[in-house]
């Protein structure tokens, strides 16, 4: 059983007891904190965005860390642009200690997965066809232009010019 959650801007595949570094969390060292699930999949059943409401997953703060220093250094050859700076991020240590998926999400999922396996090949999909009314439908509407897509008329400095050739010429 893992279960995929998003933390910091990113997303780690975890599973219970594992230990992993974040993103600093707002959380006391010792707290247990909730992570936003995005799947979970377990023997049984895969669990999408439809049924996650179901889904919890516990994780507690270990320890709070910063990570290995980062060098940055900006140069621009015979311009005498020279920038050295450092960064160090900000990280927390989580170990994960339980993912559950409990009500009635969970199990309606588990038993159309079963009854979607117990089916004929012929009966478990469908083919939809297409509707002949919704068809000529559409067909109207290609023939027809939008009102928007009416042609333009030429600038009137183009007309003008003409007319005033003609009256020369004449």
């Amino acid at each position: 059983m893992y279960a995929i959650v998003k933390t910091g801007g990113k997303q780690y595949r975890v599973e219970p007891g594992q230990r992993l570094l974040v993103e600093r969390l707002g959380a006391e060292v010792g707290s247990t904190v909730t992570l936003e699930p995005l799947l979970y999949r377990s023997d049984e059943i895969v669990t999408d965005k439809g049924t996650l409401a179901s889904v919890k997953v516990s994780a507690e703060v270990i320890a709070h860390e910063r990570g290995e220093k980062v060098r940055i250094f900006k140069y621009k050859p015979k311009r005498g642009y020279k920038r050295r700076a450092g960064h160090r991020q900000e990280l927390t240590r989580i170990e994960v200690r339980d993912i559950s998926a409990s009500g009635k999400g969970a199990a309606a999922k588990k038993q159309t997965a079963s009854a979607e396996a117990k089916k004929p090949a012929a009966e478990a999909t469908p083919a939809a066809e297409p509707k002949p009314e919704a068809e000529a439908g559409r067909a109207a509407a290609a023939e027809k232009p939008a009102s928007g897509d009416a042609p333009k008329p030429k600038p009137a400095a183009s007309r003008a010019r003409k007319s005033k050739e003609d009256e020369n010429g004449a």
